[in-house]
């Protein structure tokens, strides 16, 4: 892959407001996550750490933040919530059920890559806070968890 794309990718990932971008051409991928100077390792050919733009929080955000309370299972990435593997088979889970950390819980489709999203709490399902189909952004939470 020419360094020049690479390089134009860098910048297009800083101007937004997008945390990663992954390129595929034929054999070759490039990986580029925004970060504090660490690098993701990802199973990718090339990896690529781009220093993270500051935001700011406006005080509306901090104090809506602040007063969920609760285990919330949030995208990772921006994309399209899929509550099932495939259309028209059953949801991962559904309002009411138990589930383990680890247990796959939705696929969350970026750069036509399906994304398994696992739990990272173990208890019993409170809510979706998504419905299936619909964009999602990074943090967004997508289930709620009550222990």
């Amino acid at each position: 892959m020419d360094i020049r794309k690479v390089k134009k990718l860098i910048e297009m990932l800083e101007n937004s407001n997008l945390e990663e971008i992954e390129i595929q051409e034929g054999e070759e991928s490039v990986r580029l996550v925004k970060s504090n100077g660490n690098i993701n390792n990802i199973s990718s050919s090339q990896s690529v750490a781009v220093p993270q733009m500051s935001t700011s929080v406006t005080p509306e955000e901090e104090v809506s933040q602040e007063s969920e309370e609760g285990n919330f299972i949030t995208s990772p990435m921006v994309g399209t919530f899929y509550a099932s593997a495939s259309p028209g088979s059953k949801p991962f889970i559904n309002v009411g059920d138990l589930v383990a950390e680890g247990d796959v819980v939705c696929i969350v489709e970026a750069m036509k890559m399906m994304n398994e999203i696992k739990s990272e709490f173990s208890g019993k399902v409170v809510s979706i806070k998504v419905e299936n189909s619909e964009p999602v952004e990074y943090g967004q939470a997508l289930f709620e968890i009550a222990e």
